[in-house]
Formats: structure tokens, sequence, C-alpha cells
């Protein structure tokens, strides 16, 4: 016998879900997401009181005892169930409630005979989804024996399997919750939307993965369906047999099954194939489409060119008999195709005698070879959403300029007509979402295979650690949006850490190869039990191994002093006597003294640490961390994402676990104290027998949508340790360096010093971007990002792509470079065009948007008064003539344009950060240039004329990138790191370097 349970999400039943959990070894139990919470046992008997579904399933697994083990018990069972439903959860009535449990159980471990029944569960239950009774525990005002029988309860494993998937959406609202509110986005109301009368389609092509933009589509779907009480339907779009695929269509529904959406019921397109064949011959002889041959290439010509066909004007008569062909799919049918006869004038190309049916000899997987012909979606997509009786039919805005066709079929074939509704197609950024694309890496070998958790695909964000419910509260925070943006990843993530950061259990583990031993005679070897989690005592406790070694990461060792008291988490403060190093300095082990009475954590470093005992073996574990596949943002339509591959988009540690991580399953979700949260995607698996070896737990890193950076155990002392580390390794590379004497004068700096600045700069700047740095720290090493690839295509005439190889000095060199004057206005409204599409995606106020525009704008007209060119994306700078040519290194040139600059955005009244920026910039330029010319640079001056002897201070490489190291490390560890060691600036080759500190040092 199965059984069916339906239970509200939103209000967990707990009593039921335990019953079920109890007896599933014995009975047959589905359990599933619905609007309200019922049990189906057949098509005639359905349960909706909570107490009745837990009484039955009781019942039906009567060897449990669950209900007790004789008429008294149950007589007392059925007291317990009453008293919580009617005490327990009624706030008024929770202190007097919890007063009588406790003292029904000042001498019992369970409430009714010697085992658990349902009296425990359903009691549990009641004070598990109660808010009050939370916060009295985490206050620790809880009478003791309560307290003592519900955190046993809740350490068996059906307590904590439960407790664990439902807790986050379980604090009735009769309790005092501690969370935050939740972030939810506006949902625009569906048009003539009714409760109970709302039918909504998930209609996906049966032809590959499902992926987190259809992902996003099923739960709008859902999202209207529950909250109107209405149907959804899941629909496969099978008009198309050349696609078509069985297999995909079960691995769709078990990808739907994995984001907990259960349609009401399932349909096929080609269920309703020979009503849509009869509607198309209607409109065949109502003169309403026509059979065409005009070869597709020549087709689409026409519909671009406005181009009528020959064979609109063909009688009804001809039309039928070449439908016929088509029917029939002989050679010469399989040349037509069945068009709408609509309007070719029309400014909507897809108004223009779109196509309907075509021919196709291929047979279908469900209906073979009955068919020769096939609709298109456009053509039928109206038909089934009419007559399935959808009511709302939910598309992205990129179906905008259809809208109007499925409005023209509805009337033209005269049936009933559904309401559209669009909202935002779901853009990430580093992310690509086409089916051929993804095939490609597959079958390539860059990746695993479809459930790779770099892909995008539903299977693959599960995989790495993504849960249905952050993807649910994603969605919800976007609502009804319409407006198309290019979002980070980090958003998404940000959400499901709201999700597992509550319920997620701390463990440990240190870097396999870098550990340091800790030596602590006074420490005994012992075992104690320590909260799994330090705000949730429902995650359980685990146990923690204390002895006279331990470990501890060698990062954290080197910033050990003698002397030092460190705290040990989850242990205590312990003093650090002695620091041995072998002779090359390394440390190679540390002596400790225990100080436990010392209870002041507030100015000591905090580690985590393992003890080194044959009692609790550490457990070897593989951490793999994941970056994008793609490394550009968002690739345009000229773009090869084959230029883009990210080679080392995986890397893999090695790392001593706690011994804890032995027992963890695929698919738990933990966190890595000072590392991170991890997903186990490989259980540990002891020495096998065959192969005589043991499996590591392999734990796959969750992004927290914090940062961007790789996890790391290492303190911020670590960081700043690891940043004097480089900057060393930097002044040790500078003999492999030319003197500075050999190269060439400021102006004509080698393209290669120039490439490895831009390649700085732009660390910086994802730096910036990842630790979440004020907006304009982040504009200024924008700008002069911008500013250094300007400088590098002014004089390599070359385009600045990642990794791309430097170019050949002497090419360079010889060539004429182009003026300031003349490639000016091409990058100016590039860098502003980066600029306005910059605050549309960060939804920046509406005044900085139009005043940006603005700008846009007038860049633009400036554009085209200087080159006779109306400026379009992603065009080739125009070629300058003769007669602009100029000295590319002129200073003078350089002040002008910046004051010009700044004039511009004091009278468009541009805000006040970018008119500051500018200034400062100005100020810099008129410093350089009196270095340059030994004069002040005055308005409207004469540019000097430069002397044979006049030379620029040379540039060098090596100066260049320790000073660019130098920013990047700055920027990092903010002013308060490196207050103590800034260099002294070089007058020409740090100008850059110099703006981007007084933006911080005002």
């Amino acid at each position: 016998m199965a059984l069916h349970l339906t239970i509200n999400s939103n209000n967990p039943p707990f009593g039921a879900l335990l019953a079920a959990e109890l007896v599933k070894s014995s009975v047959s139990v589905s359990v599933e997401e619905g609007k309200e919470t019922s049990m189906r046992v057949t098509d005639k008997v359905l349960f909706s009181d909570v107490n009745s579904i837990a009484r039955y399933l009781a019942r039906v697994a009567p060897a449990l005892g669950l209900y007790g083990s004789n008429l008294l018990e149950q007589t007392e069972v059925d007291h317990w169930l009453e008293f919580s439903a009617k005490r327990l959860s009624v706030p008024a009535q929770l202190d007097s409630a919890v007063q009588e449990l406790d003292s029904a159980l000042s001498l019992r471990t369970f409430l009714v005979g010697n085992s658990l029944t349902l009296a425990d569960l359903c009691a549990w239950a009641a004070l598990k989804g109660n808010g009050a009774w939370q916060q009295q525990l985490s206050q620790n005002r809880a009478p003791g024996h309560v307290k003592r029988w519900y955190s046993f309860l809740g350490t068996q494993a059906a307590f904590k399997s439960v407790g664990s998937k439902w807790a986050t959406t379980a604090v009735q609202q009769n309790g005092v919750s501690s969370e935050k509110k939740q972030d939810v986005g506006k949902f625009v109301e569906l048009p003539g939307a009714e409760i109970g009368k709302v039918v909504v389609r998930f209609p996906p092509e049966a032809s590959g993965y499902l992926h987190i933009g259809h992902a996003k589509a099923a739960l709008l779907n859902q999202h209207y369906q529950v909250n109107f009480k209405g149907k959804l339907i899941m629909r496969f779009d099978d008009t198309n047999p050349e696609k078509e695929k069985e297999d995909f269509e079960k691995v769709i529904l078990e990808d739907l099954s994995l984001l907990q959406i259960h349609p009401d019921q399932f349909t096929y397109t080609s269920d309703h194939f020979d009503l849509i064949l009869k509607l198309a011959e209607k409109m065949l002889h109502e003169d309403k489409a026509y059979i065409d041959n005009t070869p597709a290439e020549q087709m689409k010509q026409e519909r671009e060119q406005r181009i009528a066909s020959h064979n609109r004007s063909n009688s009804v008569e001809k039309n039928l008999q070449m439908w016929e062909e088509m029917k029939k799919g002989s050679e010469y049918g399989q040349t037509c195709c069945m068009r709408a006869k609509i309007d070719m004038n029309s400014n909507n190309g897809c108004l223009r005698d779109p196509t309907m049916y075509r021919c196709k000899n291929q047979p279908h997987p469900r209906t073979g070879s009955k068919y020769k012909v096939y609709p298109t979606y456009d053509f039928a997509c109206p038909i089934v959403d009419s007559v399935e009786g959808v009511s709302h039919a939910l598309r992205t805005t990129e179906y905008h300029d259809r809208d109007e066709q499925f409005y023209w079929f509805i009337e033209a074939l005269g049936i009933r007509k559904p309401h559209i509704w669009e909202y935002a197609r779901l853009n990430l950024n580093n992310t690509l979402l086409s089916k051929r694309k993804l095939t490609w890496f597959v079958d390539q070998g860059f990746v695993e295979g479809w459930d790779d958790p770099r892909f995008p695909t539903v299977r693959g964000v599960l995989r790495r650690g993504m849960t249905v419910e952050g993807l649910k509260q994603f969605i919800a925070a976007q609502g009804g949006s319409r407006s198309v943006v290019n979002m980070e990843w980090d958003k998404i993530w940000a959400f499901n850490k709201k999700v597992i950061d509550p319920v997620a259990p701390r463990y440990t583990a240190l870097l396999k190869d870098e550990v340091v031993p800790v030596n602590i005679p006074a420490a005994s070897e012992e075992c104690k039990e320590v909260a799994k989690h330090p705000k949730n005592a429902e995650v359980g406790v685990k146990p923690v191994w204390y002895g006279p070694r331990v470990l501890v990461e060698g990062g954290d060792a080197e910033t050990f002093k003698e002397g030092e008291t460190v705290t040990f988490i989850n242990w205590g403060n312990i003093v650090i006597t002695k620091i041995h190093r072998d002779a090359s300095g390394h440390i190679v082990s540390l002596d400790g003294q225990l100080n436990l009475e010392n209870r002041d954590y507030k100015k000591t470093t905090k580690i985590t640490w393992l003890t080194e005992t044959p009692r609790a073996p550490l457990v070897p574990t593989v951490c793999v961390i994941y970056d994008h596949l793609i490394t550009k943002p968002v690739l345009g339509k000229e773009d090869n994402f084959k230029d883009y591959i990210n080679k080392n988009s995986k890397i893999e540690e090695r790392m001593l676990g706690d011994p804890c991580l032995k027992d963890l399953k695929r698919g738990d979700i933990i966190q890595l104290q000072r590392r991170g949260f991890y997903i186990c995607d490989q259980p540990y698996e002891p020495i096998s027998p065959n192969s005589c070896k043991e499996s590591p737990c392999v734990l796959l890193f969750i992004p927290d949508g914090h940062t961007k950076e790789m996890p790391t155990a290492g303190s911020k002392e670590k960081s700043k340790a690891e940043a004097s580390k480089k900057g060393v390794k930097v002044q040790a590379q500078s003999p492999s360096h030319p003197a500075p004497s050999t190269l060439p004068p400021a102006g004509q700096e080698d393209p290669a010093a120039l490439l490895s600045r831009i390649t700085a700069q732009g660390e910086a700047v994802r730096d910036l971007k990842a630790k979440k740095a004020p907006k304009e720290e982040i504009d200024a090493a924008v700008k002069q990002l911008l500013a250094l690839k300007a400088e590098f295509k002014q004089k390599t005439g070359l385009d600045y792509k990642p990794d791309m190889a430097p170019p050949n000095p002497a090419a360079t060199q010889t060539a004429p470079a182009s003026s300031p004057a003349s490639s000016c206005p091409f990058e100016t409204v590039s860098q502003q065009g980066e600029l306005v599409r910059k605050l549309k995606t960060e939804k920046a106020p509406k005044d900085q948007i139009d005043a940006a525009v603005k700008q846009l704008l007038a860049l633009k007209a400036e554009f085209k008064q200087k080159t006779g060119l109306d400026y379009k994306p992603g065009m080739a700078p125009p070629s300058p003539t003769p007669t602009q040519t100029a000295p590319s290194s002129c200073p003078y040139e350089t002040v002008a344009q910046q004051g010009e600059l700044v004039r511009k955005l004091k009278t468009e009244k541009a805000p006040k950060d970018q008119i500051d920026a500018a200034v400062k910039q100005l100020l810099a330029l008129k410093a350089e240039f009196k270095q340059k010319t030994g004069l002040d640079y005055k308005p409207g001056m004469a540019p000097p004329s430069p002397t044979p002897t006049q030379t620029a201070p040379s540039s060098c490489p090596y100066e260049t990138v320790a000073q660019q190291g130098e920013l990047v490390r700055k920027l990092k560890h903010g002013p308060s790191h490196t207050d103590n060691f800034c260099p002294q600036p070089h007058p020409v080759t740090d100008r850059p370097r110099l703006q981007g500190e007084s933006s911080q040092h005002p």
C-alpha cells in the first residue's frame, strides 16, 4: 500500500512528518509539497487533520508501538495529542502547558510507556514550531525536564532528519522569530486572476537538461499556482521531431522533482496535433494562410526587406494542392511551408507572415510516422494554451515582439484568449545557457558531465550546494521584475547562505602539507561533546578530542610569537611558550601551555586545530574549489566563447579532516570553520579489500556571495605575512629586468610593461569588487584601468585582451602613434556607455542614470561631429587622417582634454563623486605637465615646443610592477595596514597610483 502525504511547507506538520519518517521502513509513504496539508489513502479517503494523519500512520505500522501497546496507553496518547494541539500550540497557554509537561517528565524518558509514541512526536513537534519556546531554549530559561526530553529526542535519527530539512521554514507566527525579514520582491498581480481559477503552464522542449533559467520559469509558475490555489500544467513542447528525445523527458521530470515542483497535470503538444492540423486547414480555407515554396534564405531576406512572397496571392485551391503535397511528405512538399497571411509591411518582424507548419519526414517519438507536417511552436502554443484552459501564459520579455503574433492567431481562429504575463529572463555573468555550447563542453571533456558543479544546469548548481529553498528565495526577491540585467552569481549564493548558515554543522579541516604540531604536555587525552553549531543547539553535538599533541595550520603558526596567548576554538586559551624552526627558518613545531582559566578572548587570535590521536584518526579529505568556466563576464555577439575558456577552473586541496567527517553522507552541507561552506560530494570510505586503498571524503566549496577569493584557514595576520612575502618576491626578480637607461622614454613605454600594468590593475579591480569595497574606490580603480587600456591601444593599435601575448615592441614603436584627439572621442563614448550599463545594472538612482545617459548622447554627437560617423557598439575605431596626427606623448593635450571633461561634467551637473575624481586627475596631470616642461599649465597657453635634449624620465618595468603590487596590497588590506610602508612614488610612472591613493586618503 502506497500513501501520499502532501504538506504545506510554510507551516510544516512536524508530527505527521515524524510519523511518516518512522513508519517508512514498514509502509511506502511519499511526501510532497503542496498548498494544504493532507494525506490521501484511497480515491475516497483523505485526511487533512495532522493528528488524524499521525494516528493513521501509527495504526498501519502496529509493530512500532507508536499508538501504545494497550488501551490505557492509547488513551494516554490521545490525551497528549489533544494537549499538544490545544495547549502547547496556544501562545497564551504555553507557559502553563510547558510546566505541566515538565511535571509529567520528571521521572520519565518518554511521555507514555517505555518507548517512543505519538505523544512524544506531537508534543515535540508543537514545541519545534513554536518561536516562544525556541527563545526560551536559546536563553536557557526552559524547564529542566522538558529541556532534557526535547534535546534527547532531537538527537534521534528521525528527528534530526525532519528537523534539519524543514526547520528553516518552521517558525510559526504564534512565537517570536529572530529571523530577519525575508527579502521578497514585488509580484505584479496577474490580470483577471481569481483564487482557484488560475491555470499556468511550464512548457520545456525535451531536448536537454534544465538550467537555472528554466528553474526560474518553473518556480515562478509554481509561485502563482500556490498563491492563487490554482493549477500547474507540465507540458512537453514536442513540435520538432528532430530535437525530441524520450531520454530527456525523464531527465526533465527528475530535475523538476529535485526542485520540489509537482505539477497537477502532464501533457504534450503532440496530444493536440489533430486539432492543430484542422485549425491550420481552416485558415487555408479562409485565406488567412498560404503555402510557400520560397527557399529559406530568400524568404529570410524578403521578410527583412518587407517583400511579399510570390505565393502570397495563390488561390485557396492551389494552396490546398500544395498542402496535400506537404502532408504526403513528397520531395516537392518538403520544399514548402505554411505561412500566416498577416502584414508584410509591419514594423514588427514577427508579423511578416510567420511560418505555421513545416514538412519533415522524420518520425516523431510519440506519433511515429503518422504526420509528415509539424506545427511551429509559435502557432501551436496559443492553440494549446487556449484548449488546455491556461489562464495566464508566463513568458520572458524576449518574446515581447511575439505577443502580438500570439493574439493574432487567437483572434484569427476565434478561440479563448489567455493572458500573457512577462517577466525578465535570468542572465548571469560568466555563464553560458546555450544547449549547443554546453554540449560542446561535455563532448570536449572540459567538464565531468551535465551535473558538473561549474554548469548552470539544475543538477550542476544543486550538486555544488545550492538549495531549492535558496533558489526560491532568490526568485521571490526578484519578484515580477521586467528589467533585463546581467547578474553576478554572488546574488544567488548570498540567498543560499541565508538558508544553510543557520543549520550547517561546523567542523574543522587543515591543509595536509602545511600542518605544524603543537606539544602541550599538560593536556590529557580525552573526548568531550561540543555543539555542532554555536547558535543553534538543535543541530546537535559532536565529539571533540583533546590531547598533548595537536595540529595547527602553518599559516597560523607563522603569525605566533613566543609568550603570545592564542585561543584554540572549542578548547580555550593556550600560551605559545616556544617556537622551533629548522635551518631555513621554517617552523617545525610549537610548545604550548594550557591557560584555560583565562577566559578573555577579545584580543586573542582564534585558530582551528585537530588532535593527533590513534583513538580518533583524522579523515583524509579533498576540498574542491571551482571557478567560472568563462573568464569574460558578458560575451558579445561577435565573441567566440572558446577564446574565453578558463582552463584552471578546478582546484583541489588535500586536507586532514575532523574525525566526524567520516560519517558524512553525499549531499550533506557543512561549514569548515574559517574556510567556508562545503557539500559532501563523495563520502569517506575505509580501506577496500579489493584496492587496499581508502577513499577520501570529497567536499565541494559552496560560494557564500560575499567573496570570490578562494577559502583559506589563515588569519588576517597570515594575509599580512603573505603580502609581505609577495613583496620580497618581486624585489628578488629585479636583476632579470633591463637597466632603466635602456628603456624607451616616457610616452613610448614598452608595451610589455604597459600590458603588465593593465593586468595588475585588472586584478586590483576584481579584488575591490570581491571585497565589496566602497563604490568610489572601485570607480577610481576602474577609471584607471580604462585609462591604461586606452593608452595601450594608442601605443600598439591593438585592443587589450586577457592573456594576450605582449606585442612586438619594434613593430609598435615604428608605427605612428594616433593622436589623443583622434582616439579620444571613440574611447570616451565606449567608457561612458560602460558607465551607463553599470549604473543600470546596479539599479542606481534615476537622476544619476539620466545624467549619465545625457552625457553619453552628448559624447556620441561629438564623435559624429569629429568623424562623420554614427557611433555603434563594437565598431572598429575610425582611422585618423594625416591632418589629425600629433605627438602622442604631448602632456599639454592631455591636460587640455581633462580640463574639458571637468567643465563638461560641471555643466551637466554630474554626480559629485564623478566631478571630484575628474578634478583629482586634472591636478595630477597638471603636476606632471610642470615636471616635464618646467611651466605652470594655463588654459589657452601655447603648447611648449620640446627641445632636442628634452627627454622624459624613463619608465622602468620593474618599478612599475613593484609599485603596482604595492597598490594591490594596499587595496586588499586597507589604509590601516599600509600606513607604515608606503614607498615614495615615482614622479611619472606612479601618476595613476597617486590618484588611487588620493581616493583612499582624502
